[in-house]
């Protein structure tokens, strides 16, 4: 079975129909997340970041894949409940709601807000919405005023140790892709610069080629746990939103750059004695502070696999398809769950599921079917050409 094929039937006939199945809120709208093994809900609770994450999703494959009206019935439904509850006095999204929609978390960052800002944006092009539309936009405008400190009062540090996280400029450069129907060209270009610079300029580090999460204000590596702490599937995924840009330009050595980028961080993250890619890790080799540090993460090799399948479809070197078959090979052997559907999230170090949830505070329906239209589109071309 071709790779295509096999990402475009775990999409249409796996993943989608198991999140169609039980995620579903029916009486007050949105979504449960926290499915177990089976799908059975065992806590109600809505997370902000995959409610929004869902109405994105449904409404993309709308879009992009195919016009089912149940696809836009279901993020219609997230879309509302999110519009009526999400957000404060101020426009900034919670973090996590009750059932019901009453706000249990306050925005204490600008993320919740950067997932609304995709999904309105996605959904006001699926159901014509003007009012949707200008919500997504009046949200991505609310994240660039809290740009220069995105926690606001929450911000636990004292300002002693200054520094600044990867997360945002690398968030920006898709999120303003996504938005870029909307917004006023010069804005995209504005953004995608600054997102460019940061991604590739500042975090990127020119000697060892790798990502690091935190660096100084002045661009410097600090010797503590935050400045050496690397997460690489944050760094992978990041490559393939630099392609998405260097296709958009027309900049092949910007692709490469970002390919050379994808291959260097495998051959320091890859786990040469389990298999997989680490969580976590400490740029000296120090014992990092996360103790979930080796643990294997859907979300990891899964955007591992969009980047390299992107980087297959733009720069197809050997050592690139040499490490996708090894990364396709171990995530295609470890995360689903031939049993009951959808993937497993959270694999210990040796790959044995640790968490048997399909759902929670973190997973939702997001990672898994992204990546499995992304790469579906990426091998469409690949195999067409061959």
């Amino acid at each position: 079975m071709k790779y295509r094929q096999i990402y475009q039937e775990t999409l249409l006939n796996d993943i989608l129909p198991f999140w169609e199945r039980y995620s579903l809120d029916t009486q007050y709208g949105g979504y449960y997340t926290c499915l177990d093994q089976q799908g059975r809900v065992y806590d109600t609770d809505k997370f902000v970041w995959l409610q929004a994450r869902q109405v994105w999703m449904f409404s993309k494959l709308y879009n992009q894949f195919e016009k089912r009206p149940t696809w836009l019935q279901i993020a219609r439904s997230g879309a509302d409940f999110l519009r009526k509850n999400g957000m404060d006095a101020n426009g900034s999204f919670y973090f996590s709601l009750t059932r019901e929609g009453k706000p249990l978390v306050q925005p204490y960052n600008v993320f919740s807000d950067c997932f609304a800002a995709m999904a309105f944006a996605q959904y006001a092009k699926a159901s014509g919405s003007d009012e949707y539309e200008k919500l997504a936009k009046n949200t991505y405008l609310n994240i660039l005023d809290r740009k220069g400190n995105p926690k606001g009062i929450y911000e636990k540090s004292m300002g002693e140790r200054q520094l600044k996280n990867f997360a945002l400029p690398m968030i920006l450069s898709n999120l303003v892709l996504e938005l870029e129907d909307i917004l006023e060209p010069e804005e995209v270009e504005r953004t995608i610069a600054f997102s460019v610079d940061e991604v590739m300029e500042v975090f990127l580090q020119k000697d060892s080629g790798i990502i690091y999460e935190n660096v100084s204000t002045d661009g410097s590596l600090h010797d503590s746990f935050d400045g050496r702490l690397i997460n690489p599937g944050h760094g992978i995924e990041a490559m393939w939103f630099m392609i998405d840009i260097g296709v958009r330009q027309k900049d092949h050595k910007f692709i490469q750059r970002a390919t050379e980028t994808i291959i260097r961080i495998l051959e320091y993250s890859w786990d040469e004695e389990f298999g997989g890619i680490f969580y976590f890790m400490d740029g000296k080799g120090h014992p990092p502070q996360q103790l979930e540090w080796d643990q294997k993460l859907w979300w990891v090799h899964l955007e591992t696999l969009v980047a390299l399948a992107k980087a297959w479809e733009h720069n197809p070197v050997k050592t690139i398809k040499h490490w996708y078959k090894k990364v396709h090979d171990y995530t295609w052997s470890h995360f689903p769950d031939p049993v009951n559907g959808e993937w497993f999230g959270y694999l210990n170090r040796q790959g044995q599921p640790l968490l048997t949830l399909k759902g929670g505070k973190w997973k939702g329906c997001f990672h898994v079917p992204r990546a499995m239209y992304q790469c579906y589109k990426s091998f469409e071309k690949i195999e067409t050409e061959q």
